[in-house]
């Protein structure tokens, strides 16, 4: 478990002295990626350690200078798409978590380390937000994801918009509170589920998804969604199925007092 403290919670909590933070990029490579390159070129001058975990099945284009680029052994993307190697592995303050399908623009990498800097724990992109868009996404899709983002909304009493794109940031510190498992869902998914369960402070960002630059996408929409609700109910708070009660039946309900 981190040492660090207890995360900040308040608009008002001052946030320590320090240094400029160092940034890590973690970038999970399926096997049909191939947009790395495009990626490299347009890493921000704040992000000064990419670590790529997966398939790459070629060298990259030198990285700019002054960024340091390793890379780790391919992942089993049949056991989940979360690269836990590579943020356990990342050295930097911040880490920032993306795929490399061509889809996340390194570009907006900036927005999310403003809210990590302004005392936020957990900073996710959300294409559903002002500023925020998607070039494909089908019906069934949309459909399971309004499902799931109403169970995560009831349990957790957060009013996500975004529950499983996987552009996000945290604080390096965070890596073991978010207890990732070996059976990891759809990209970020997981790691939203746990920073809600441990009450970590959330903000979203909008972010622009763009069109994969190479291939069509794979997803397994009935496979991750059920994996997914089933982490929500995992690790929902003790008090959570009071919230999944009619309003009536909690004593909440119309003409019932304080004092019931």
């Amino acid at each position: 478990m981190s040492s660090e403290p207890h995360p900040l919670r308040r608009s008002t909590d001052r946030l320590p002295a320090t240094a400029t933070p160092t940034v890590s990029l973690v970038v999970a490579v399926r096997p049909d990626d191939r947009a790395t390159d495009w990626l490299l070129a347009q890493i921000p001058p704040a992000v000064r350690e990419v670590v790529l975990v997966g398939d790459v099945r070629t060298d990259p284009e030198p990285a700019p200078r002054g960024v340091s680029v390793r890379r780790l052994g391919a992942w089993d993307w049949a056991s989940g798409d979360v690269p836990h190697a590579g943020l356990r592995a990342a050295t930097g303050d911040h880490v920032v978590l993306m795929g490399a399908d061509g889809s996340m623009s390194p570009r907006e990498i900036p927005h999310y380390l403003h809210y990590l800097e302004s005392g936020f724990d957990f900073v996710k992109g959300s294409r559903f937000i002002a500023g925020g868009d998607f070039t494909a996404y089908p019906l069934h899709r949309r459909l399971g994801h309004s499902a799931l983002l109403s169970v995560a909304r009831r349990l957790y009493g957060q009013h996500l918009t975004d529950l499983w794109y996987g552009f996000c940031a945290f604080r390096r510190g965070f890596v073991d509170l978010l207890a990732l498992r070996e059976d990891g869902v759809e990209l970020g998914a997981e790691l939203v589920a746990h920073a809600l369960h441990y009450g970590l402070r959330v903000a979203e960002v909008p972010s622009l998804e763009l069109p994969r630059r190479h291939g069509p996408s794979h997803p397994r929409t009935l496979r991750d969604g059920t994996r997914i609700l089933g982490t929500l109910l995992a690790e929902r708070p003790h008090n959570a199925l009071l919230r999944l009660a009619p309003a009536n039946r909690r004593g909440g309900g119309p003409g019932r007092t304080a004092s019931g």
